[in-house]
């Protein structure tokens, strides 16, 4: 399973083996089954389920996405590390 998450950048996922289901925040939900592939667009809200015993393959792409930490600077990782120091402290 994968809990209710969202991620920064397109997710593309393929049934490899068995049956799971996906499910978005609207409510769709997708049957997939081995050779079924999935795309879910950046920001967007969706769990995974599995229905059987399964192997899925996720892509995330253009990676990283707008808004990700690796998109960021250095000079922007470290003024974030301070921000989160001082909250800390």
């Amino acid at each position: 399973m994968l809990q209710d998450h969202q991620v920064h950048e397109g997710a593309w996922i393929t049934v490899i083996r068995g049956e799971v289901t996906i499910t978005t925040k609207n409510g769709q939900t997708v049957e997939a089954h081995a050779g079924i592939l999935v795309h879910l667009a950046p920001q967007e809200r969706h769990e995974v389920n599995a229905v059987t015993d399964a192997r899925i393959l996720l892509l995330l792409a253009p990676w990283p996405g707008p808004g990700h930490p690796g998109a960021m600077t250095l000079e922007q990782k470290t003024e974030a590390r301070s921000r989160a120091a001082e909250r800390a402290g």
